[in-house]
């Protein structure tokens, strides 16, 4: 069972706990986007077997917004942190190098 940390209350909450939310750090087109540019958001991601960055919600709990670092093929969660954050933190990324040397986030 995937068990994730919420960031803003500390609390350790399973998934039955929370709401997926999709893919973190994605640019979002809504209205006034081209066909083109709203077409490439929602059916031209890459969808990899590995490290994900996601959205998610602690629906059963304080009720905000976070993100994960984890590996879908494992489950291994890397670490979670703020919602506001505009890209992985530093100690994400080291956490994730030291168990995949050959990663990167591109």
């Amino acid at each position: 069972m995937l068990t994730l940390t919420c960031p803003v209350c500390g609390v350790d909450a399973c998934e039955t706990e929370l709401a997926a939310g999709g893919e973190a750090h994605l640019k979002r087109y809504g209205p006034g986007s081209t066909d083109e540019q709203f077409e490439e958001y929602l059916f031209m991601r890459p969808n990899v077997k590995g490290v994900h960055f996601e959205r998610w919600r602690h629906a059963m709990g304080c009720g905000k917004w976070f993100l994960a670092a984890r590996d879908t093929a494992t489950l291994e969660v890397f670490g979670t942190y703020s919602a506001q954050t505009t890209e992985p933190p530093a100690d994400i990324i080291k956490a994730i190098k030291a168990k995949r040397p050959d990663w990167s986030l591109t």
